[in-house]
């Protein structure tokens, strides 16, 4: 492998098969064949990996299947943290009720404890609840009934409009999670590798208690764990069946930070889409790093 700085990685990959950029060297090229050997190696005939990259200082970016839409799964939550935030409405506290309506036909659904990665809120059914609480547990335990109360307060057509302003089109939140009517219809959230990768793009710009949020996510099976330990990595997972991704803002020890999205469709065992993000978190990492 090629030894080359950040400042090398000039470049832009078309969308889909990783066509030619439009800036081309020894080195760059020569990080382009390693990421897709890894995507040909790890994927098989019904899997699909999509990455995006970008340096936060420079602009500069890598982008392979970039603009595919996929189910969105949990990373939709960053866009509900990101709206909240940007509003100022963060603030006083929220009843956890556990009764929603679908989008779909207006019938009602609740959520089962079973199915969440945070039991927690369950048991404070009726309570009132801090939203900074709420957004914490959305994103640091990927709570589905913290995510369901705060969409409602976010609302998903502001969500949409600050996703047009910040050119995260691509990325669309329909509603909260586990509205199975709507599923079985087609009314789901979704995104691309670009759309996210310019959602972790804004929340860096804002910087501070959103950063801080990602940085205490728990689950850190892909990008994080493809990175030496102690490195900052400010993340958010998604998973759902045959669907896990991960987007994550990487602060590296003497490098200026970027933005890394993996997202992968059609895996059937989740550790082998987790030790994809983690070989291609890696060489990315030692691109920036100026490593072999």
């Amino acid at each position: 492998m090629h030894h080359f700085p950040i400042a090398a990685l000039g470049l832009l990959l078309a969308a889909g098969t990783g066509c030619a950029p439009l800036v081309r060297s020894a080195p760059t090229m020569g990080l382009e064949r390693d990421l897709q050997a890894i995507i040909r190696r790890h994927t098989a005939d019904t899997a699909e990996i999509a990455v995006a990259f970008r340096a936060l200082r420079t602009g500069d970016s890598l982008l392979i299947n970039a603009h595919v839409p996929m189910h969105a799964a949990s990373t939709m939550k960053v866009p509900v943290m990101l709206e909240l935030f940007r509003r100022g409405e963060t603030g006083g506290t929220l009843p956890v009720s556990n009764a929603f309506i679908s989008i779909a036909d207006g019938s009602s659904y609740s959520l089962s404890p079973k199915e969440d990665s945070d039991t927690t809120l369950y048991t404070r059914v009726g309570q009132q609840v801090p939203v900074r609480e709420l957004i914490d547990r959305m994103i640091t335990r990927s709570s589905n009934l913290a995510t369901n109360l705060l969409i409602a307060r976010a609302d998903p057509a502001r969500i949409a409009a600050t996703l047009q302003t910040i050119g995260a089109s691509e990325m669309r939140v329909l509603r909260g999670v586990e509205d199975n009517v709507a599923y079985a219809r087609g009314m789901n959230n979704t995104t691309t590798a670009y759309g996210l990768m310019r959602v972790m793009e804004a929340v860096a710009g804002e910087g501070g208690e959103m950063v801080e949020i990602l940085a205490r996510q728990e689950f850190r099976e892909m990008i994080p764990a493809g990175v030496p330990s102690g490195t900052r990595v400010a993340s958010k997972t998604g998973s759902i069946t045959r669907i896990n991704h991960d987007a994550a803002i990487v602060y590296p020890a003497g490098r200026d930070p970027y933005v890394l999205v993996v997202l992968t469709r059609g895996f059937t065992a989740p550790d082998a889409a987790h030790a994809a993000g983690r070989e291609i978190s890696a060489r990315v990492y030692q691109a920036v790093m100026g490593q072999s």
